[in-house]
């Protein structure tokens, strides 16, 4: 990552492309890799109740860390939380490939999930404010709402032709994800050094 920056810059500057290029792989990689990873589990005739369980499996380990991930976006560069949270989702997405089992695989992305999210609304009021901040969250809607869409098309359209093909697409999309987290701006944490503690929860 860069040098440390906190000015309120252009929603068209390196830092925030880059932020807005990362969210939509990101994305991306988690609608298709549903589709593929369902696609995986009917190819190797899982039992029907496994689909939704699936999904659970995803949406628990959100819940379950979802208590804690806020501080830990507060506590370090929410560029490199957001770059740590696609890497797991990488290795998720790369586990499933390579046969790990796809209930563990899929968990370890649901939770780069839970840790990315904070971080990719924290950083947008880190790097611009005022109306910039309006259009930049506006930004990261559009483009979040474009890769629901065609991550759903391509990740369904992809696993009809070849599943392993579909997975390593999603492997590749957050790839591209930890790459572009490379190019935010590396900017001081909103509190550095603290530790998560139940009592900030209450």
């Amino acid at each position: 990552m860069s040098e440390s920056v906190r000015t309120n810059t252009s929603i068209w500057s390196k830092g925030m492309l880059s932020v807005i290029v990362a969210q939509f792989l990101s994305a991306f990689g988690d609608n298709a890799l549903l589709f593929a990873t369902l696609a995986l589990l009917k190819a190797q005739f899982y039992p029907d109740w496994s689909q939704p369980v699936l999904q659970m499996v995803f949406v628990g380990a959100y819940i379950l860390f979802a208590p804690f991930v806020g501080q830990i976006a507060d506590s370090f560069a929410k560029g490199r939380v957001m770059m740590v949270a696609n890497g797991l989702k990488l290795a998720g997405a790369a586990g499933i490939c390579l046969g790990v089992n796809p209930f563990v695989g899929y968990t370890l992305v649901g939770i780069g999930a839970a840790a990315y999210s904070p971080a990719k609304y924290g950083i947008l009021g880190e790097l611009t404010t005022g109306d910039k901040l309006v259009k930049a969250n506006g930004l990261m809607e559009a483009s979040t709402i474009a890769a629901i869409l065609l991550g759903s098309v391509a990740g369904g359209v992809l696993a009809d032709w070849h599943v392993i093909a579909a997975l390593v697409a999603c492997a590749l999309a957050y790839a591209g994800a930890v790459a572009a987290n490379l190019f935010i701006p590396k900017l001081v944490a909103a509190r550095p050094g603290q530790s998560w503690r139940l009592s900030a929860m209450t």
